[in-house]
């Protein structure tokens, strides 16, 4: 019985290991980008200050529509952190490709589309619709 136990932890290890390496480069992308849009260490609003605080021909509307933007972006850029960083973890637990919601096997197919998922589709539908689907839509 231990044998099989060593053997089903070398091949999880071994199926995680090509997800591991592609959340890896996702993250180390994402903070590079992250970086370079806000200018080296400072926080998105402070480079969003910078960028639209000495331009008096810009409308007001469209230097706050702007803001907005890089806000969002910013919280964005964060959530894909985040999920990224939960991904990573779920793999040195040995939890990787199983939904968090109902606990079922998350298909290759998805996890290679998208490797920071954590839900299995309907859950994730569930998640983002938690009122249903307006029928006909």
């Amino acid at each position: 019985m231990m044998g099989l136990f060593a053997t089903e932890i070398f091949m999880s290890t071994q199926l995680t290991a090509p997800f591991k390496k592609q959340l890896q480069e996702q993250r180390t992308s994402l903070l590079a980008q992250i970086t370079s849009l806000r200018g080296g260490t400072i926080g998105r609003a402070e480079a969003s200050a910078d960028h639209f605080g000495g331009q008096p021909e810009d409308p007001r509307a469209q230097m706050d529509t702007e803001r907005e933007l890089e806000f969002a972006l910013d919280a964005r850029e964060s959530a894909e952190l985040d999920a990224i960083d939960a991904a990573l973890k779920r793999i040195e637990a040995g939890t990787y490709g199983v939904c968090t919601d109902c606990g079922v096997d998350i298909p290759a197919a998805r996890l290679h589309a998208a490797p920071e998922t954590a839900r299995c589709i309907d859950c994730q539908d569930k998640f983002e619709h938690p009122h249903g689907r307006a029928s006909g839509a």
